[in-house]
């Protein structure tokens, strides 16, 4: 799980007033070796190995900004079966849409997140370094696995018991030994 450091790892934040309204403002991101290693340590990888992140902004409608860009990355990941390191090429397109008019939305009702997850609360600074640290955040493999790394079965009971398999746990097994059972009966 990512560690809660409210702080950014990366924060190049650019005032909305400063950005052209009629060209685009474009930026270039490549976090050195020290950021790259406080971003893996944020997110709870083993290494950011190369991060890049470029793109623009772009005046949208009636006041609104338009980020969009390329984010690659080279990480690695403990695997979830060994914890050898997963090392993993990321290139993702990332878009965000910064506007005064995002619908807010009540805790516990049936529609948390808005429909298009791109929308962002605009202020008074757009943040291309914190969108790329969360773009990188979401595009991580949830489960990396390493080459030929397999779960293997393990039973344990105690002694005299039969073991319980990862089979018999299933929603269905039960009826497995009662079909043996009524077959035992016919005979």
């Amino acid at each position: 799980m990512h560690n809660a450091d409210p702080a950014p790892v990366w924060h190049d934040p650019v005032r909305v007033a400063k950005l052209p309204a009629h060209k685009p403002w474009r930026f270039a991101l490549r976090p050195d070796h020290a950021t790259c290693e406080a971003i893996a340590r944020a997110l709870d990888l083993l290494a950011v190995k190369k991060l890049t992140f470029s793109g623009e902004i772009t005046a949208g409608k009636q006041g609104d900004w338009v980020l969009e860009g390329t984010l690659g990355a080279t990480v690695a990941q403990p695997c979830v079966v060994t914890l050898a390191p997963v090392t993993t090429r990321i290139d993702e397109t990332v878009t965000r849409h910064y506007t005064d008019e995002v619908p807010e939305f009540e805790p516990g009702s049936e529609t948390e997140m808005p429909v298009d997850d791109t929308v962002e609360a605009l202020g008074n600074t757009i943040d291309p370094g914190q969108v790329m640290v969360e773009a990188l955040a979401l595009a991580l493999p949830p489960f990396p696995r390493a080459s030929g790394a397999e779960l293997s079965e393990n039973t344990f009971t105690e002694p005299g018991q039969e073991p319980m398999s990862d089979a018999d746990t299933r929603p269905f097994a039960g009826l497995k030994s009662l079909r043996d059972k009524l077959a035992g009966d016919d005979e």
